[in-house]
This record gives structure tokens, C-alpha cells and sequence, in this order.
């Protein structure tokens, strides 16, 4: 007899959760930052800025930099429109749709709040935004903080308590206390024909080795259980200041990835391209001693090497399958993530079954999708034969009906087996929401535990024996 779905099952136990089963991957977008969480209350007379943070982890991050520098000057910080005296609106351009949110997320700034600056990486387009709301007080592009600043200080000037505001102040965060994001770069050196990214923020800028060590053990002092390490593309970092060594920290993915790992959080690697070097980071994600969770997180997009060559990015489908062989050989445990790209233009039926048959190969644990989409300024959109809406829809249906089973087949094999979780939510009716090692926030699934969570708290970490699985998530018990 099959285990009862998640969902039941809290029917069963408890009233319904108001957690929802995980969505993913159907209606999520992968590129898409979990919710900003702002708890700041102002003091009466103080200023306060709104903030709406679109798009990627990397944003959210720009975005946690930009309030923490308007918090430092005396300004309090708000979750969404009222009371704020003007609206930081973060933007997000990777694809049409999400232009299409942007503005749409700036419109109701403009009629709620009425005073409205524009950041992120739609800033690079100002015309198309100004276009299209020309109120907006000022636009600018992504990771120019101060010029943010300027705007906010013309728009609502600071007015800093000195006793209180202008101390040292810590950084605000975005997330749950018990993760954070840490960018290790900007930038990125690919010519992908679907992508406009590196034009908005530019070639690869690594930050050096011991600033990001330095920014890391202050989130693990303040209580952060699990960095998540992001940037455009993770492998590549150091590249473009070779590797350089300074206090003691060497610029290397592998370098740090290890030194991260010794600080006593849990470490996951976020936009990881299978680069050969990749490789030397498997052994550390086989030992649990190293922190380094076994987890990747790599952009294949596709399979077929037509396809790949015409997207402009390594050809070499057959060769990944043997790498990702590899990985697994030294760590059986590993769980690979991807983002794949159905219809793109040229794409035959032919070169989509290979991308099946790949899938079925790889059998990747965690897997998103989008069907593609023109995007103002990407080389892509003049390829010839561009696929059918109707016809990338039906593939795309396809694609995720396999990756789902995939999905149901690798998570089935885990009940039984007694995992190690972090708890993200608990709520009103006792039901814990937490992650395995295999789970990235609010990306992937979800664990949930419906019984005896009394003693648990939000960023404990448990360990809990699996004993139902759905398409996408895990039930389990708590080991005492």
C-alpha cells in the first residue's frame, strides 16, 4: 500500500497546515529569492524607506547591502508601502516575464506610495522604465549602491538619532536569522545567446578570499546555520584576480568551499558550472566533517549538443553524464540540481527526446525548467525557427511529467532512512517545516513533522527518520 500524500496525512493528524506542499518545481520560477522578511519598527518622527526585492538570491543580497547602508544613516526600514516615506522597488530582467513583474511591482509602488526608486538589473534599461512610469524619481542599475543612496538622501533626507543610530550597524538581513546568502562575485564571463546578465553587471569580479571569510563567520557568530554561496557563476571565482592568496585565504572555489566548511555551518554551493576543477570539491561533500553539504547546484539547460552549441555553451552532454558518474562514485549521496531551457529556437523533437534520454541517465534529484523566451538585447532572438508557444508548452509538460517521476522514484527510496534536517517553520498547529541536505530554501522540498515538535525551535538542527515521500517532499518522526 502506498504512504499517504503529505497532504492527508495533516488532515489526519492535525487541522491543515497553512504551509502549503511544495509547489516545485511546476509553478515556481528557479531564478526567483525567497520573500524579504523585515521585522524593523521606527521610532516615532523617524524616516522610513520601503523596500520590494524582485528576482534572484543575488538581488536579495544587493538589496540586504542597500538597507543596511540606509539603516546605519538613521533611516528605519519597511516591509511594503504604508508608512514608508519613499519605496526602494529592486528590479529583475532576466526574462521578458519577469520585466513584465518589475514594472508591474513599480506601478503599484507609484500608486500606493507615490515616491518610487528603481534599482537592480532592469536599472540598465532607465528608458524602458521611465517609458513606462515616468514618476519615478531616479533609476538606477544593479549593485550601484550609492547612487541609490544619493536617490533616497534627495527623496527623503536622513535624520539620525546619534545615540542610537549612527553606532555600528549590524547588516539587515532578508532571510530567516538561520540562513544567509553570501556572494562571493559579481559578474560573469559567458556569451550565453539566451542571456543578458553579463551585460547588466558585468564580467566576473571576485570578491577577495578573506572578506567573504570575514562576512561568513560574522553571520555564523549571529546565529546563521546554513550559508547558501551564490554568484553568477560560483566555479569561476577567483579567476580573474588568479587565484590571488591574502591573509592566509587562497581565491579558489575549492579553497573556499573549505574554509567555509570549518566555520560550523552548513555550506551549500549555489550556480556551480561542471567545470573540470569541480571535481576536487566532491571529496569534501563525501566527508560530513568538511561542513560542505553533498549538494550542486549546476545550469546544464540542456542536453543535445546542437542545441547547447546554438545557446552558445559547452557542447559536451555525454562528457557531463561521465563526470556526473564520477561525482557520484565518490559520493553516492550527492544531490545534483538544475535549471533546463525547453523550446528554445531551432529546437527539434529529435534534439528534445535526447534531452529526455539524458534526463533519464542523469536522473537528477532536483530539477526546475523554463520554456523560452525572447529577451530585449539577447543574441538568441535572431535565430531562426523560433518554436510554437503551444509546442513549448507541451514539451515543457513532458519534460516536468519526467523530472516529477524522477523526483517521486529518488525521494521513495529515502523513507526508512534517518536524515539530518533544519527547521524552517513552525507553525500554529505544531507542523515543522524543514529541509534535508538534498533541499535549498524554498527552491526545492520540504520535510515536514507532525508530531511531538514541542521542543523544537526555528534553525534546529535535528535528526528525523523518513517514513512517508511524495512527488517533492518528506514526511518523518524525530529521533530521540
Amino acid at each position: 500500500m502506498q504512504p499517504a500524500p503529505h497532504y492527508m496525512r495533516a488532515m489526519t493528524h492535525n487541522p491543515p497546515s497553512p504551509n502549503p506542499p511544495s509547489p516545485n518545481p511546476p509553478s515556481l520560477r528557479p531564478d526567483l529569492a525567497p520573500r524579504a522578511r523585515i521585522k524593523d519598527a521606527p521610532r516615532p518622527g523617524q524616516p522610513t524607506i520601503g523596500m520590494v526585492s524582485l528576482g534572484c538570491p543575488k538581488a536579495l543580497v544587493d538589496s540586504e547591502r542597500i538597507l543596511t547602508r540606509l539603516r546605519a544613516e538613521g533611516y528605519a526600514i519597511s516591509p511594503d508601502y504604508s508608512g514608508a516615506d519613499a519605496v526602494i522597488v529592486n528590479t529583475c530582467g532576466f526574462l521578458d516575464s519577469a520585466k513584465a513583474e518589475s514594472l508591474e511591482a513599480i506601478g503599484e509602488a507609484l500608486a500606493e506610495n507615490g515616491r518610487v526608486i528603481v534599482t537592480g538589473c532592469l536599472g540598465a534599461e532607465p528608458e524602458y522604465i521611465t517609458g513606462a512610469h515616468p514618476k519615478v524619481l531616479a533609476v538606477t542599475g544593479p549593485h550601484q549602491y550609492e547612487a541609490v543612496l544619493d536617490a533616497v538622501h534627495r527623496a527623503v533626507p536622513p535624520s539620525p538619532d546619534p545615540f542610537i543610530d549612527l553606532l555600528p550597524a549590524s547588516a539587515v538581513s532578508l532571510t530567516p536569522r538561520h540562513y544567509s546568502y553570501l556572494k562571493i562575485s559579481e559578474g560573469c564571463n559567458h556569451k550565453c545567446k539566451f542571456c543578458i546578465i553579463p551585460d547588466m553587471r558585468g564580467r566576473l569580479a571576485s570578491r577577495p578570499a578573506h572578506a567573504v571569510l570575514r562576512e561568513a563567520e560574522k553571520l555564523v557568530q549571529n546565529g546563521v546555520k546554513e550559508l547558501l554561496v551564490i554568484s553568477q557563476d560560483t566555479s569561476a571565482y577567483g579567476v580573474d584576480i588568479r587565484h590571488a592568496e591574502a591573509n592566509g585565504h587562497r581565491a579558489h572555489i575549492t579553497d573556499l568551499a573549505r574554509d567555509l566548511g570549518s566555520l560550523g555551518a552548513w555550506v551549500r554551493l549555489h550556480y556551480v558550472y561542471p567545470y573540470p576543477h569541480v571535481r576536487d570539491l566532491i571529496p569534501l561533500m563525501a566527508d560530513p566533517a568538511s561542513g560542505v553539504l553533498p549538494y550542486l547546484d549546476i545550469p546544464f539547460q540542456h542536453a543535445h549538443p546542437d542545441v547547447l552549441r546554438r545557446m552558445a555553451r559547452p557542447a559536451a552532454a555525454a562528457k557531463t553524464l561521465d563526470e556526473i558518474a564520477a561525482w557520484r562514485a565518490t559520493c553516492p549521496d550527492i544531490t545534483l540540481r538544475s535549471t533546463f531551457i525547453v523550446g528554445y529556437p531551432g529546437e527539434t523533437e529529435a534534439e528534445f527526446q535526447t534531452l529526455l534520454d539524458w534526463m533519464d541517465e542523469a536522473q537528477l534529484d532536483r530539477v526546475g525548467c523554463f520554456q523560452y523566451e525572447n529577451v530585449a538585447g539577447a543574441r538568441s532572438n535572431a535565430l531562426p525557427d523560433h518554436v510554437a508557444p503551444e509546442v513549448k508548452q507541451e514539451r515543457w509538460d513532458r519534460f516536468m511529467e519526467k523530472a516529477q517521476a524522477i523526483s517521486e522514484a529518488k525521494l521513495a527510496a529515502k523513507v526508512g532512512r534517518t536524515v539530518e534536517v533544519i527547521v524552517d517553520d513552525i507553525d500554529e498547529d505544531g507542523i515543522a517545516t524543514c529541509r534535508t541536505w538534498a533541499d535549498a530554501p524554498e527552491i526545492d522540498g520540504n520535510l515536514f513533522i507532525d508530531e511531538e515538535t514541542q521542543t523544537l525551535s526555528v534553525g534546529d538542527v535535528v535528526k528525523v527518520e523518513v517514513d512517508e515521500a511524495g512527488d517533492y517532499d518528506l514526511w518523518g518522526r524525530l529521533v530521540r
